[in-house]
């Protein structure tokens, strides 16, 4: 191999690690997940039917938003389930940062009502919720 072939490869190695990590790392730990969905459990529970002040999470992920009988959502949520949102892995993320900016972003009015009290700045936090809640249903 050339000297200029070597960097090369050196560099693709590099490169494929560093991408390798950060997707590794973007994927959440689902026990730390565990974890932190306990400070979410006073409003929430992660079994399937049981609702609190908040709905049941068990399912969540790939769920239409607003869309388990029987439970009073929130104006925000009702209009968000009424433009399609799905609870997808990443929707889940940017929601948890912000609940009230992403449903106002979302359905295009910043001061609709919204019950969730609680968010995560912890980007990581969020995707090891995530990797949790994906963890409670079968996939």
């Amino acid at each position: 191999m050339t000297p200029k072939q070597n960097l090369f490869s050196a560099a693709l190695v590099v490169a494929l690690a560093v991408g390798g990590a950060g997707t590794a790392h973007a994927a959440g730990d689902a026990a730390n997940g565990a974890t932190i969905f306990k400070k979410c459990a006073a409003c929430h529970s992660a079994e399937q039917g049981v609702n609190k002040v908040g709905p049941s999470l068990f399912g969540v992920v790939g769920r239409p938003a607003g869309s388990i009988s029987g439970y009073s959502y929130s104006p925000a949520v009702q209009q968000a389930a009424a433009k399609g949102l799905v609870w997808s892995e990443d929707n889940i993320v940017a929601y948890l940062a912000n609940p009230h900016k992403y449903l106002g972003d979302f359905v295009g009015d910043p001061s609709v009502p919204n019950k969730m009290p609680f968010s995560l700045a912890d980007e990581q936090q969020r995707r090891d919720v995530v990797a949790y809640l994906k963890s409670l249903a079968p996939q």
